[in-house]
């Protein structure tokens, strides 16, 4: 499915399009500008799915990157009543070893600052495990990978880029066609 990223309903007078490239961009004169026309084709792409009946399949990222997008997917659920509860999430990527409910873990993040105040069921959202003995993380990794695929793969993935140039934990170099597995960090 393809997403249109030329809807004028989310671009301001400020904001402009850049032609002549080989990836769609979209300049912003704000951050919080540029998180309300992301969540804008997010929740396109949740009422398109929804309305057929079928699943909203998301890939989300953490840190500080997308917070204003999912401050915005909360105040569309709060005010325009979004609906979640047909929503399929998948996490990029969580430390290892960590436990689910340290302050450092991405599902303690997930829940602080997305699906707590969203309706997405619990069944419904995957993040990598960071509690999982040595020996079981390639065999979780494939697993993840499989859970993905069971349901046709995502339909949108969102992205950021951390400080090290890396996205999803996929840091500089990194194989193009790498899948789900344990990285070693840049200590950056």
């Amino acid at each position: 499915m393809a997403i249109d990223i030329s809807r004028s309903v989310h671009v301001t007078p400020k904001s402009k399009f850049v032609r002549h490239t080989k990836v769609p961009t979209v300049i912003f004169e704000t951050s919080s500008e540029l998180a309300r026309y992301v969540a804008g084709v997010v929740a396109d792409l949740i009422r398109k799915k929804n309305n057929a009946g079928n699943p909203a399949i998301l890939g989300l990222p953490t840190g500080s990157t997308p917070l204003g997008v999912y401050r915005e997917l909360i105040r569309l659920h709060n005010e325009e009543q979004l609906d979640f509860s047909n929503v399929i999430t998948f996490n990029l990527d969580e430390y290892w070893p960590m436990a689910p409910d340290s302050i450092h873990s991405y599902h303690k993040f997930m829940q602080e600052n997305f699906f707590d105040h969203v309706n997405v069921k619990p069944e419904n959202i995957h993040i990598p495990r960071g509690d999982i003995p040595a020996e079981e993380v390639d065999q979780f990794c494939e697993e993840y990978e499989r859970a993905i695929e069971q349901y046709g793969g995502l339909d949108l993935q969102l992205l950021g880029i951390g400080r090290s140039g890396h996205i999803g934990f996929n840091e500089p170099g990194s194989a193009r066609n790498s899948l789900t597995r344990l990285v070693n960090l840049d200590p950056v």
